[in-house]
């Protein structure tokens, strides 16, 4: 006979349907759904002017915990814009019209 030591997360007092074989396993999924959680509630509080119900912004949110590596290699390309004023980003995502004096010598 054989004893084998099984981790289930148990989160809200409901046991997952996953099983791990590792304490470390398990916990890396606890803390990749700790991530999803904290994703969904800032999607939820963004105010953005969608209409996406629950489900939706839930599997978003396991999906960008699930890549998160990947998502913050993605977003580590982007400036802040904490520090630009609102006038100045709106005028940078304007295209900008060709005058005589911007020409280059190809033209």
């Amino acid at each position: 006979m054989a004893v084998i030591t099984k981790y289930v997360v148990v989160r809200n007092g409901i046991e997952l349907d996953m099983i791990f074989l590792s304490k470390k396993d398990a916990e890396a999924y606890d803390k990749m759904l700790d991530a999803a959680d904290s994703l969904a509630s800032y999607i939820r509080d963004a105010g953005l002017d969608i209409d996406v119900d629950n489900d939706t912004i839930t599997a978003i949110s396991v999906f960008l915990a699930q890549n998160g590596p990947e998502v913050t290699r993605i977003l580590k390309s982007v400036p802040s814009l904490k520090d630009v004023s609102p006038e100045a980003s709106a005028a940078s995502a304007m295209p900008k019209k060709k005058t005589a004096s911007s020409k280059t010598a190809d033209e």
